[in-house]
């Protein structure tokens, strides 16, 4: 038996509203002066004959047992903020989607309905997290940067067979922003036969996406071409420097001079008939698609993948890339000087105990994060919710491989390939359950 039901109350009532984003954008109709006394009266109806926790029920009672208010204002703003965690409007919207006050739209793709403890008490126990579709009710990868489809096509061999043979549906649904057409980007574009031979495939539901910012994905939610949220969303070789340089601590002007002084000059251009990105480098003209240098940062990167899967993994982080995700996932604000490159000199001061831990975990290790240092409550931005603006998170829980590759558990080719780079630093693997 939980310690804290009216906790509990509150994250299942936030998970609900986040996983039914149809329902979630209904129910604003429900607050409407006209109908707000009956949405008001069928809350009350509904709370009567919930079985729910007695806390949260006496709780509720209290609130909805009073006279019909006429409008939101009117109700008690601590009681429901006790019971939801929201603001009034927000808080009555979230509960008449939990009490399934408004229809339920036909769902093209099922959501599991494994608790975020559920998916950790798993994770914990099996070295490999794509092993979570062996134990789920819905199978859903969604790959974020897909680049060639190596991942997509590893992560098929390996799970779809099984899967059919349960009569198990399995998607997987992979984006990447460079454009199929695009002459720049070289041998990140998909694989022509790859994506031809997962599209044939009768054992997976795969799609995939190109040209398409990860950060922009309203039009295919609305078309319905993706999960509300997928059990599991994963990127491979998250881009440099597109999440190498967080912006919430180091200024534009600041970011820009550290790229020019570690990438060289560069400036758009035009490749073509389409626009790049010309970066002078170790004095070569090198081009890139045009988006090469846009900084997003790791803790958008996060809350991406945290809105998007029950699990989240990163796979063949480098190092600038990690320390720099690491710092967003620790508590302590000295993880996270302003305007201040993270550097091998810098590191041991910086992150101190936890680095010489991280430092030292041979390869194919693991550890968990929490047991080196708090994890950070609480910071995944409000804004990134597109379902609810108040769904702040974080990381209940944060386990860090040493490696690139791991048996048994699919790749990408980027990964693949840093066994045979002798010179590069061992890259890392992140495996993370959100709150």
């Amino acid at each position: 038996m939980s310690l804290d039901p009216l906790a509990d109350f509150r994250r299942v009532v936030s998970v609900r509203a986040r996983q039914f984003p149809g329902q979630w954008e209904a129910s604003k109709k429900l607050m409407e002066g006209a109908i707000f006394p009956s949405t008001f009266a069928r809350l009350c109806a509904a709370v009567q004959s919930k079985d729910l926790p007695v806390s949260v029920k006496e709780t509720l009672l209290r609130l909805f047992e009073q006279p019909v208010p006429r409008r939101v204002q009117d109700l008690d703003g601590g009681c429901l903020k006790s019971v939801t965690g929201l603001p009034p409007a927000k808080a009555l919207r979230a509960l008449a989607v939990f009490f399934e006050l408004v229809p339920a739209a036909t769902v093209r793709w099922p959501v599991t309905h494994l608790s975020s403890g559920e998916v950790e008490e798993v994770v914990r126990r099996q070295d490999n997290p794509f092993d979570l579709l062996h134990r789920t009710d819905v199978a859903s990868v969604l790959e974020i940067g897909a680049g060639d489809l190596s991942f997509a096509e590893e992560l098929a061999d390996l799970y779809g067979p099984e899967l059919t043979q349960q009569h198990r549906p399995f998607i997987i649904h992979c984006l990447d922003r460079l454009d199929p057409r695009s002459q720049l980007g070289g041998p990140l574009h998909a694989n022509p036969e790859r994506l031809q031979k997962l599209q044939r495939r009768a054992d997976v539901s795969f799609s995939f996406f190109g040209d398409q910012d990860m950060f922009t994905l309203g039009g295919l939610d609305k078309q319905e071409l993706l999960a509300p949220r997928y059990t599991i969303a994963t990127c491979w070789a998250p881009a440099t420097p597109t999440f190498a340089y967080e912006p919430s601590r180091l200024s534009e002007a600041f970011i820009r001079k550290e790229l020019e002084s570690t990438k060289g000059a560069f400036h758009l251009t035009r490749f073509g008939k389409e626009s790049a990105l010309e970066v002078q480098h170790a004095g070569r003209a090198l081009l890139f698609p045009p988006w090469k240098f846009e900084i997003v940062g790791p803790l958008a990167l996060l809350s991406l993948l945290a809105r998007r899967g029950f699990l989240c993994v990163l796979g063949a982080v480098d190092a600038q890339v990690f320390w720099e995700l690491l710092a967003q996932l620790l508590e302590e604000p000295r993880y996270r000087p302003l305007d201040q490159s993270f550097t091998p000199v810098n590191l041991p001061t910086i992150f101190g105990e936890v680095y010489h831990v991280l430092a030292g975990l041979p390869i194919g290790e693991s550890i968990d994060l929490a047991g080196v240092a708090a994890l950070r409550r609480h910071y995944l931005g409000s804004g990134s919710s597109s379902a609810m603006d108040d769904g702040a998170g974080y990381f209940r829980y944060v386990r860090i491989s040493r490696g690139a590759t791991f048996p048994g558990i699919p790749a990408s080719s980027t990964a693949r390939k840093f066994t045979s780079m002798t010179e590069e630093v061992s890259p890392w693997f992140i495996t993370l359950v959100p709150a």
